[in-house]
């Protein structure tokens, strides 16, 4: 599951327990819950910013893949995949129309849908000395949903660097990703990742920006993994004017 701690004006929304943090439809309602209430209450908070981040080894190891073999038959488990495949849309969707900066804060590993969850925050700050960024669905001989792969193409613009995360399967440790423009920074150690993370959190709290603003110019920024989630951009306006 998750918490929602308030400080300042930083949410920090932790995904709680000392496990992979599978993505499963449980986690995913109580993930969805909680940005449901921080949207309401940021939008009464100008300058509020998100911090994601986990307890234990993993950020997130991805779609609960031991609940779907764990179906009663092939047919049953494709159903379970194909309901988190979509079950996932809408929270991407929601980080997406946040009207506030998002940081992910990786202490660990973020492997498969759980690296795409990282990705769709604005920013994603990694541990330098544990955890990895791997797409593991070519070693798993899986394919992809369209929306992951237009996600990768917004956040990641290097496409020797997509080629390798996803047709190479390469782990990608925090360094490496900071030289390949998938990170924002690494650092050492679980503290040294969320004081880096607040750090930068307070920064982009302090500019105050308008959040409808906010989020208007991040779905336009990102409009083909907009589109497919059922995102659209309203009408442009100046709030102080």
């Amino acid at each position: 599951m998750c918490s929602v701690e308030k400080r300042g004006k930083l949410f920090i929304l932790t995904l709680t327990g000392d496990n992979e943090h599978w993505l499963n439809p449980s986690l995913m309602n109580s993930i969805l819950n909680a940005l449901s209430q921080l949207k309401a209450e940021a939008r009464a908070s100008p300058g509020s910013v998100l911090i994601t981040t986990s307890q234990g080894k993993f950020f997130s190891n991805g779609l609960d893949l031991p609940w779907i073999l764990s179906a009663s038959s092939l047919s049953a488990a494709r159903n379970r995949l194909n309901h988190m495949i979509q079950l996932f849309k809408p929270l991407l969707a929601q980080l997406l129309c946040l009207p506030i900066p998002t940081i992910a804060v990786l202490p660990g590993h973020a492997a498969a849908a759980g690296l795409v969850l990282a990705l769709t925050h604005d920013y994603l700050v990694m541990r330098s000395d544990r955890g990895v960024l791997y797409m593991s669905e070519l070693d798993l001989g899986a394919t992809l949903p369209d929306y992951f792969m237009a996600l990768a193409k917004s956040k990641i613009g290097s496409s020797s660097v997509r080629r390798d995360v996803f047709l190479r399967g390469m782990k990608v440790r925090g360094e490496t990703a900071v030289k390949m423009g998938v990170a924002e920074s690494a650092h050492h150690g679980e503290d040294g990742v969320m004081e880096a993370a607040v750090r930068l959190g307070k920064e982009l709290a302090a500019r105050n920006w308008n959040g409808n603003a906010y989020a208007e110019i991040r779905k336009s920024l990102y409009p083909e993994i907009c589109g497919l989630l059922g995102l659209t951009s309203k009408v442009i306006t100046i709030s102080k004017l």
